[in-house]
């Protein structure tokens, strides 16, 4: 945030900061629905993760979607465990800022989560997102079933064809099953919602998003 320059490469495998064993202190309750931030997702639920750049804007967007249950800020994609906010800006972590999304899938389709994805962000950009550079802005989804990662890698397929006509660099995102999401501190939690006039530095490319065939949106 807040315009700052960050190592732009991630660290060498094996040499990230060492972390801590236990979650370091965050907030309890969403601030803007009330639900238990540590909540697992309901039955009949699903949830993702995605990186986008800054996590306080990234949060907003999802958080008013209709059927979204829950948003939580957080780190994910890196080595080191239990990461603190100054810790991931060193780019020493390899961890990206994120946004764990829950949703029901009656409600919003994993496409129509996906599509906002594409849309809210640049994807093309690397290590950075606008003016905000380093590891800790890269693109990233981390998906917690096989159908969200089919999915995610079909619409990166038709969205970077539509980037290519409209004359943008190829996507640079990152996509995987998840391995850990840390929640990051409490002032990071719903930020945008406490702090309405707050720094967001999220923009898309102006580019739609075309839904391939056998993904909805």
């Amino acid at each position: 945030m807040f315009f700052s320059r960050k190592p732009a490469a991630m660290p060498q495998k094996g040499k990230a900061l060492p972390g801590r064993d236990t979650p370091i202190p965050t907030a309890d309750i969403h601030f803007v629905n009330g639900r238990p931030l540590d909540a697992e997702a309901p039955d009949g639920y699903e949830e993702i993760v995605l990186g986008m750049g800054c996590f306080w804007g990234v949060e907003r967007i999802f958080w008013q979607m209709d059927g979204v249950w829950l948003t939580q800020a957080g780190y994910a994609g890196g080595e080191t465990p239990n990461p603190t906010y100054e810790e991931t800006c060193t780019g020493l972590t390899g961890h990206t800022e994120v946004v764990r999304v829950v949703y029901d899938p009656s409600k919003v389709s994993t496409g129509e989560i996906l599509k906002a994805f594409w849309e809210g962000h640049d994807p093309t950009q690397g290590m950075r997102q606008g003016n905000d550079v380093g590891t800790q802005y890269r693109s990233a989804i981390f998906v917690t079933t096989d159908e969200q990662l089919e999915a995610a890698k079909a619409t990166r397929k038709t969205y970077e064809k539509a980037l290519k006509q409209a004359g943008r660099d190829k996507i640079t995102t990152e996509i995987g099953k998840l391995d850990a999401f840390y929640p990051a501190e409490d002032y990071h939690q719903q930020y945008l919602a406490k702090n309405p006039g707050g720094y967001c530095g999220i923009g898309g490319t102006g580019v739609s998003c075309p839904m391939p065939t056998g993904v909805s949106a």
